[in-house]
């Protein structure tokens, strides 16, 4: 595929201000798409919106399917009937911990928003809500090929104390069929309060997905290539994964040593069985891509060198240094997608070292690659970062959600990488957030992507994750007023002065506020 011309913002929707401990899809979201709208963008970027698990990470979720609750908009259930404004303050004055406004506290927005979740089940069980009873119905039997399995994972993790399911009694660890007839009659009522949850996140990401799209703003969804071992994909098609017969791993995911670490990264993401998918024609790759889509406007796909070729490593090893390449799908996959989905709006996350492999399967199906500003200077004049080397097929950010904010990043920098970068940009590095923005937005590159956190000129207290770091990661917020109209004003007339103004409309240059 190829973009327009055009320019937007990444930002996670757990980011977004609210008064009930992690952003959500309520109000909040609402106005950041009309921030997005009147600063000329019409891309907004998020990362996966999947049932968070290990660390946190929307790239470790319970499902590739499902979507996160502690997304779902309390305020809306309650503006919708569906939950009473009474139960959400009674829980709001008896919380003992911190539901804080500039920091996502995960334990706490858990143990506040939950148990109201449920109790909405149980107002909707109980009362009359004829036209929800309808769309619930319909909603899941349109979905039942993965939220039947979904929902069942997560009664019985429930029921099992939050343990993985490998450490489940070994008949439903399994899938023996009398056990999971017999776990799906007990469970029966956790198990709909799971499915009405996810009902209700995909009501409010449907309509506000509709908004942006009304608003001209597309959205731009993520996939990780590889799925938690902890997750309803590997237990509900253990087949499918390199597994044991008792359900360990046997091999799993990563990357071999490298610039950046002696060691390489050990992922412990459970591998594919690429040739029993391929057997069974891709069907879960085309069922994920197929909700994945019904979701966002374009997908990127996280770590697409995977699908040419992958880092295999031992289960048993503590590091990924004695892994081996094993071939990936290949175009095999991507041809399967496009019979069954037509044209699939895919960005191709091939940062890192990519062989000319990996860009010819990149480049055969029209995709655009990733260029970061971050990793751009203190090299040599052919760095391929560096604007100058751009063709137009690609998407330019300044900085992703692994790396530090333009400031941060800026900060550490030794004086030889900071010397390069002030004198590739002309500028002296002052308001180094903006300098790499506006080189983004003048490039050649058909999309630029700018984290908000670089819009608001944040530093390293703005990260979003530190790779491999176990600490407070995926938990950043914005408050509300920062975003004021002078810097909507500001990034809008910079889009415009590069050509990546979706809609040039007729507004008045009076009273323009300050940039």
């Amino acid at each position: 595929m190829r973009f327009p011309r055009s320019s937007g913002i990444l930002l996670h929707p757990t980011s977004l201000p609210g008064p009930w401990g992690i952003g959500d899809l309520g109000v909040a979201a609402y106005q950041f798409v009309d921030f997005l709208v009147e600063a000329g963008q019409s891309l907004w970027q998020i990362l996966p919106l999947g049932p968070i698990g290990y660390g946190n990470s929307p790239y470790q979720c319970f499902s590739a399917f499902a979507g996160n609750p502690l997304l779902i908009s309390l305020d809306s259930l309650v503006a919708d009937g569906l939950l009473d404004a009474q139960d959400v303050h009674a829980a709001s004055t008896a919380v003992t911990y911190d539901l804080n406004p500039d920091r996502v506290n995960y334990h706490a927005a858990t143990a506040f928003k939950l148990p109201l979740l449920r109790r909405t089940y149980e107002r909707f069980r109980d009362g009359d809500f004829s036209t929800h009873a309808e769309q619930f119905e319909q909603y899941c039997a349109e979905n039942a090929d993965w939220l039947d399995d979904y929902a069942l994972f997560m009664a019985l993790r429930e029921h099992y104390g939050d343990v993985s399911w490998c450490d489940w009694d070994q008949n439903i660890a399994t899938r023996k069929a009398a056990a999971l007839k017999r776990w799906t009659k007990q469970l029966a009522e956790p198990i709909a309060v799971q499915k009405f949850v996810q009902y209700l996140f995909s009501n409010q990401w449907r309509q506000l997905k509709a908004y942006a799209n009304e608003q001209g703003v597309q959205i731009i969804g993520d996939a990780p290539i590889f799925v938690a071992y902890d997750s309803s994909d590997v237990w509900a098609n253990p087949k499918l994964f390199y597994l044991d017969n008792v359900g360990q791993p046997t091999v799993v995911a990563g990357v071999p040593p490298d610039y950046f670490s002696a060691v390489g990264q050990r992922w412990g993401n459970p591998l594919y069985r690429w040739d029993r998918m391929a057997r069974n024609d891709y069907t879960w790759w085309v069922a994920r891509l197929r909700v994945l889509l019904s979701q966002v406007d374009i997908a990127r796909i996280d770590h697409f060198r995977g699908f040419e070729a992958y880092w295999e490593i031992p289960a048993e090893e503590e590091t990924a240094i004695n892994g081996r390449w094993v071939p990936g799908p290949g175009a095999a996959l991507f041809e399967k997608l496009e019979r069954e989905l037509g044209e699939v709006p895919i960005i191709a996350e091939d940062l890192g070292v990519i062989t000319p492999e990996v860009e010819a399967l990149r480049d055969q199906f029209h995709m655009p690659g990733m260029k970061v500003l971050q990793f751009a200077f203190g090299d040599t004049p052919a760095n391929p970062y560096l604007p100058h080397n751009y063709t137009n097929n690609c998407i330019v950010y300044t900085g992703t959600h692994d790396n530090d904010t333009t400031a941060g990043w800026f900060n550490a920098l030794g004086s030889k990488e900071r010397e390069a970068t002030q004198r590739y940009l002309g500028r002296d590095g002052s308001d180094i957030s903006w300098d790499l923005i506006r080189l983004a937005l003048s490039s050649v590159a058909d999309a630029a992507i700018i984290p908000l956190q670089d819009v608001l000129r944040l530093g390293s207290d703005g990260r979003m994750n530190v790779p491999g770091y176990l600490g407070d990661n995926w938990s950043w917020r914005f408050r509300a007023e920062m975003l004021d109209p002078g810097l909507g004003y500001g990034l809008r007339i910079m889009t415009e002065t590069y050509g990546r103004l979706a809609l040039v409309d007729e507004t008045s240059d009076e009273d323009e506020p300050e940039a």
